[in-house]
């Protein structure tokens, strides 16, 4: 039996052992899509309780709670303290074959060198060395990122912020807002007048028409492109892809200005009109586009009420994407709109469908310019990562792929790269004693670097100094 996080935990052949070890282990990271707050790491912050650290907003974390039988008192109801993390401490027992209870004993392990195991028995124990270390030196916000050599961090941030902290922010690390409008793509959402408000706001324009939407847009656009910016972030259960006359579009965004209801038809055709202008700047500036896709969202609605947004009450869409997400890169192509785009799905069925879009949309000119999204969500466990890179593998180029991201809330995800970078060298490397690929280490190491951090590096291409 061997011991449980060993050195070559995932590695079951020479070959992989070797990849990860001397290829894939020392990489610096380049997480292109999280949701650390900006100012916690541009004021290089100090925490000074694990509860806090590791269980304040990650939904992650409180689904399986919830599961366990936690009130939502020890889960949401307060700031995490002791309790909060003994309850944790509880369910971990509880999640053996999840990912979560790897996660939570590789973050144990690689950031406070914490072997035991965290259980009821070792709770109290684990919580207070901890905490203890945290009071000391080394442990702020920059300094946990330096521990996991992550090299660029990209945030999500709504057009309208005024990117106070990517600008001040001087450390080692870069730090780079994305591009997420979201909110002005959201027309029939009742705080959408408040959205607008508040780009036009940020822009110095008032927004009244569907033009003046399209011009505080490229305002906002050039100021994140100063501020760093290199990529946009769009979520969407099913991607838009109808188009409708300029006449329709300026008098359905008129209607929307006014509160009156609009058709569903009139609602996609103005958030593609949206997307395709967004991929036009992102075009001129040479920026990537990022689509999320499938994802049912808030599904408890009195927890909603409750709680708001993002509290671990999303769940995974079946409804097909090949038809809207083709037909939407369709416009964008046909506008001459179409950026580097990587595209993600929620539902690992439709894998297979991104990944032979993705092939029918490249340019011949930008190595990898579309690209399968990595392992997302509720995907990003052993299988499902063996599952994209596979479908990668067989569809396109795996060796172009810009490798793994944490999209997450917490300064301890970071371990979540290196048991991607397992996966993949599990895989190759078991590719390698099979014969199916040369066992030529010069050749798949260099492919194993380039997936780990150098395609990123290459493909976002973020600037190394801020204004």
């Amino acid at each position: 039996m061997k011991p449980f996080l060993h050195d070559d935990f995932l590695l079951t052949t020479t070959a992989s052992q070797r990849l990860f070890h001397e290829f894939a282990e020392n990489q610096p990271i380049l997480d292109y899509h999280n949701h650390l707050p900006a100012a916690e790491v541009a004021d290089d912050v100090r925490f000074t309780d694990l509860a806090v650290l590791w269980l304040g907003g990650d939904h992650y974390k409180w689904r399986q709670m919830r599961t366990n039988g936690v009130n939502e008192a020890l889960i949401t109801g307060r700031v995490p303290d002791r309790e909060s993390f003994r309850a944790w401490a509880a369910t971990v027992p509880k999640l053996l074959g999840n990912p979560l209870y790897h996660w939570t004993h590789l973050e144990l392990k690689r950031y406070f060198g914490i072997d035991q195991i965290l259980s009821s028995e070792t709770a109290d124990s684990i919580y207070d060395q901890v905490n203890e270390m945290l009071a000391s030196d080394g442990f702020s916000s920059q300094q946990l990122l330096a521990r996991m050599k992550v090299h660029a961090l990209c945030t999500t941030d709504d057009p309208a912020d005024d990117l106070s902290a990517h600008l001040r922010h001087r450390g080692e690390v870069i730090l780079a807002p994305t591009f997420r409008p979201d909110k002005v793509l959201a027309f029939d959402h009742p705080a959408w007048p408040e959205s607008i408000h508040k780009l036009g706001a940020a822009a110095k324009i008032e927004i009244v028409n569907l033009q003046d939407l399209k011009t505080a847009l490229a305002r906002r656009h050039q100021f994140f492109h100063v501020a760093g910016c290199r990529i946009t972030d769009h979520a969407f259960r099913i991607p838009p892809c109808r188009t409708a006359s300029d006449s329709e579009l300026k008098s359905a965004f008129t209607a929307c200005l006014e509160r009156k209801s609009i058709s569903a038809e009139l609602l996609e055709a103005l958030q593609t009109e949206i997307v395709a202008e967004i991929g036009r700047l992102n075009v001129e500036k040479g920026w990537t586009m990022q689509l999320h896709l499938g994802v049912q969202r808030n599904l408890n609605q009195p927890m909603f009420d409750r709680l708001g947004p993002d509290a671990g009450y999303d769940a995974i869409s079946d409804e097909p994407l090949g038809r809207p997400l083709s037909g939407l890169l369709g416009v964008l192509a046909q506008r001459d709109s179409l950026s580097q785009v990587i595209l993600y799905s929620l539902n690992p069925s439709s894998h297979e469908t991104l990944a032979s879009i993705l092939g029918c949309f490249q340019d011949g000119l930008t190595a990898g310019k579309i690209q399968l999204g990595s392992a997302w969500w509720f995907n990003d466990h052993i299988d499902g990562m063996d599952q994209q890179i596979r479908v990668l593998a067989n569809l396109g180029l795996l060796s172009r792929f810009v490798g793994m991201l944490t999209d997450s809330r917490s300064f301890l995800s970071f371990p979540r790269h290196e048991y991607f970078r397992r996966v993949l060298c599990a895989r190759l490397g078991n590719w390698m004693e099979e014969g199916l690929v040369p066992g030529d280490f010069g050749l798949v190491g260099n492919m194993v670097k380039d997936i780990c951090s150098r395609n990123a590096k290459e493909y976002f291409r973020l600037p190394k100094q801020r204004l």
